[in-house]
């Protein structure tokens, strides 16, 4: 393939990086880092070995969230004067969980193209090999405080889809009963060290997350599976829920009813629904 009958417009290019394997990034975006006025890069050291090995020698400038904004003035000036810059992460799709949404908020805004140059992402490959439903919700780095994470544990379990994040190894050993608590009876990926020599692929079941090892170095990419219709395990109504029922009948709509008695508990909306009817029926 001849790199140099590739065109490119003036603009910011967003251009993804290896995760890993240095073997995945794609010729359009070696061509692009390599006709770029200049790069802004995570961190200058990491990209300078991708540079290395793909003979790129162009003027870098690290752009981290401490110094994006600082950044903007220099770079806006660049774009307007038609030129080409590329922004790029540390690894994978920059502006994901990384530097860069400031910067192309701001293009947008001023009326500056902005191309994606496609390549690795840690999330799309996860889904991929997971064998879960692609339609999931990424939520990326999962927070620091445990009532932050059970809350946001919380709001997740009750999408439909698959669930894929970043935790650390060391972390997500600690928070392993935050996710036996908020996705019951469910099967979970851990990717550690995608597309790497050491890369693994540990699958399980939630409920036995406790009995698995798996090495505290590295990255880890998690993806929970959608909810199972098929290990729904509904409980049925008590007589204390029935009972619960035909004093809230009097009072409440049927609606609220059944979002108040399944509220926290494993109960059937339509058997409350139901059991509401009769009741209703009944008088």
């Amino acid at each position: 393939m001849n790199l140099n009958n590739n065109k490119f417009k003036p603009g910011l290019y967003c251009v993804a990086t290896p995760i890993g394997n240095m073997g995945d990034i794609s010729y359009r975006a070696i061509k692009i880092l390599q006709e770029s006025e200049l790069i802004l890069c995570e961190d200058t050291r990491v990209t300078k070995k991708i540079f290395q090995k793909f003979e790129i020698n162009k003027a870098t400038i690290s752009n981290h969230k401490f110094n994006e904004k600082k950044n903007l003035e220099r770079v806006l000036e660049l774009l307007k004067n038609k030129k080409i810059v590329s922004l790029v992460s540390d690894a994978g799709t920059p502006a994901i969980s990384d530097p860069g949404r400031i910067l192309v908020n701001e293009c947008v805004k001023n009326g500056i193209d902005v191309f994606p140059v496609p390549g690795a992402s840690a999330i799309s490959s996860a889904i991929s090999v997971s064998g879960f439903s692609d339609n999931f919700y990424f939520c990326g780095f999962i927070p620091e405080k445990q009532n932050q994470i059970k809350k946001l544990f919380k709001n997740l379990s009750t999408l439909e889809g698959s669930i894929v994040f970043f935790i650390s190894p060391n972390k997500l050993d600690k928070r392993i009963d935050d996710v036996k608590e908020f996705f019951v009876n469910r099967d979970i990926l851990i990717c550690r060290e995608i597309t790497k020599y050491h890369e693994e692929y540990i699958r399980t079941s939630v409920e036995n997350l406790s009995n698995v090892n798996f090495s505290r170095k590295g990255e880890i990419t998690v993806v929970i599976s959608e909810i199972r219709k098929d290990k729904l395990n509904f409980i049925e109504l008590e007589e204390s829920d029935k009972k619960k029922i035909k004093q809230l009948i009097k009072k409440m709509t049927i609606k609220d009813i059944v979002k108040k008695v399944s509220e926290n508990r494993k109960i059937s909306k339509k058997l409350i629904y139901n059991y509401c009817l009769q009741i209703k029926n009944e008088n």
